[in-house]
């Protein structure tokens, strides 16, 4: 068990938490030691799992998973401890190790409590690392609630504003999320064998035997995309986010908006479409409608905020509807859009909160009408700030350009008058995107001071810059050099798409 690469990804979490455990509760160094030599290690195992599997796919290697292992958990029920890793679950556990490195130096000075912080940080790194490694369905939701538990606490105790209302409401959609989810996976289950064979959580198998009736798809697939839609944001279910996201402490919105919301858009891509794909091909289209409204209604909402941390959570119901959309479009340029705005909507967002908590910090303020001529006294956060901002609206050679046009390029590949109608308005989002990011440019970095005493504050520390230049690097990667990403996730979509083709 031990000898599979892929456990140490869950094993180094718990190493981290079983150190902080060890920790003195004021012993800051011994702490932050902790957090900076794991999460190092973390994101160098990531790197490395990217590299060897490129190499493996170079050598010709199309295995659908690659490092997988089996053990049996519990037999009664079929459960296995089952994990490998595709092209894309590879580019996420990059993506999460890079936000947890990130949220690492962005919560350097957390406080109060901060041994107890980093440990339920560290459990909520354990649930999102295990959710993306699995492959049996039973451990990929015990991951799943692993990853969500942590946050009421997190929002609750380290939060700001009306933090105990905020982690409830999160708490508890989430949670209702997760009661149809379970629905969904135990019908699947329960449907995965042929007359006579043995039932399974396995995805693969289940994939494989086929065996799922139509009739029962549809209703399984609701139970599914709504269960992981929940977290994705899609509307109506997405009043949960914005008030989780204004209220978390900054490496806890990192994380959340940058990894954890992805678990949505993966489980949608990995259960809900792959393993029933008679009715994805059916029932896409309600959720087309569902996951527009999100796009569009999301980048409206954020026109009229005045609180930093509120524009950019409707932001992110609007770019993780996009994720949604482009899944359901059921084309794999499409599909490749979409994990594409995964990794680029995860590392701009948590470019975001984290430049939000670091303006925040010296401020004390986040209403855009109280501050004003950033770029002239913090000049270093006023300049990542107009990144991140450019990489959310599109620019050219940032991420959000390559992911959104490889997004509508598939959506209009042979699609219908209703397909393209929604395209359309999700392409609308992008100037309302524009009017909300240069709106708060204008006001927050470029305009005048507007309180002569944060003429006073000083630039971001040492540490501030590592987290900020280590998200920046990974934007302008993907916007320069995305062409590593498709050959890293071209292989992945082929049983997707030959389940689809198959259920027409």
């Amino acid at each position: 068990m031990f000898s599979n690469f892929l456990i140490w990804f869950v094993i180094v979490p718990i190493i981290m938490m079983a150190g902080l455990a060890c920790c003195g509760n004021d012993n800051m160094k011994a702490i932050r030691t902790v957090m900076v030599v794991c999460s190092t290690v973390l994101l160098a195992m990531a790197i490395w799992l990217v590299v060897e599997f490129l190499g493996l796919r170079a050598a010709g290697d199309t295995s659908e998973m690659l490092f997988t292992g089996s053990w049996m958990w519990y037999a009664p029920l079929n459960i296995h401890l089952a994990v490998g890793v595709d092209g894309i679950s590879v580019l996420m556990l990059l993506l999460s190790a890079i936000i947890v490195f990130a949220g690492t130096f962005a919560s350097w000075k957390i406080n109060p409590l901060p041994k107890n912080f980093f440990l339920w940080f560290a459990l909520l790194s354990t649930g999102v690392f295990g959710f993306f490694i699995s492959i049996d369905m039973f451990t990929m939701f015990m991951f799943y609630e692993v990853a969500l538990i942590p946050m009421y606490l997190l929002i609750g105790v380290w939060g700001t504003g009306r933090k105990e209302y905020s982690a409830m409401k999160l708490t508890l959609m989430l949670m209702g999320g997760s009661a149809f989810l379970m629905l969904g996976l135990l019908g699947i289950y329960w449907h995965s064998a042929p007359a006579g064979g043995e039932h399974t959580w396995n995805i693969l198998q289940i994939a494989h035997n086929n065996a799922i009736d139509p009739s029962w798809q549809n209703l399984l697939f609701c139970f599914t995309f709504v269960g992981f839609g929940v977290l994705g944001a899609m509307f109506p279910f997405h009043t949960w986010s914005p008030d989780g996201h204004a209220c978390a402490p900054t490496a806890v919105s990192m994380l959340h908006a940058g990894v954890l919301m992805k678990l949505g858009g993966y489980g949608c891509f990995r259960i809900a479409i792959y393993l029933l794909p008679s009715a994805a091909q059916e029932l896409a289209w309600i959720f087309i409608i569902l996951t527009g409204v999100s796009i569009v209604y999301g980048a409206f909402s954020a026109c009229v905020q005045t609180d930093l941390k509120y524009i950019n959570a409707y932001s992110s119901v609007s770019h993780c509807g996009m994720v949604l959309f482009a899944i359901l479009m059921l084309n794999q340029t499409a599909m490749t859009g979409g994990i594409l705005q995964m990794l680029s909507h995860g590392l701009m967002t948590a470019l975001f909160f984290a430049l939000i908590g670091m303006i925040y910090g010296r401020t004390h303020t986040r209403d855009i009408r109280e501050m004003g001529g950033l770029m002239t006294i913090m000049p270093y956060l006023g300049v990542c700030y107009m990144i991140a901002g450019f990489a959310s609206l599109g620019l050219p050679g940032l991420s959000g350009f390559v992911a959104e046009m490889t997004i509508f390029f598939g959506a209009f590949e042979d699609s219908d008058l209703f397909h393209r109608i929604f395209v359309i308005a999700a392409t609308c989002a992008i100037v309302i995107t524009a009017v909300y990011i240069l709106r708060v440019v204008g006001k927050l970095i470029l305009g005048p001071v507007k309180d002569e005493h944060h003429r006073q504050l000083t630039d971001a520390s040492w540490w501030e810059r590592l987290s900020t230049v280590t998200l920046i690097v990974c934007l302008a990667g993907i916007g320069f050099f995305p062409n590593w990403i498709n050959e890293t996730i071209q292989h992945s979509f082929i049983p997707i798409i030959n389940a689809l083709n198959g259920a027409i």
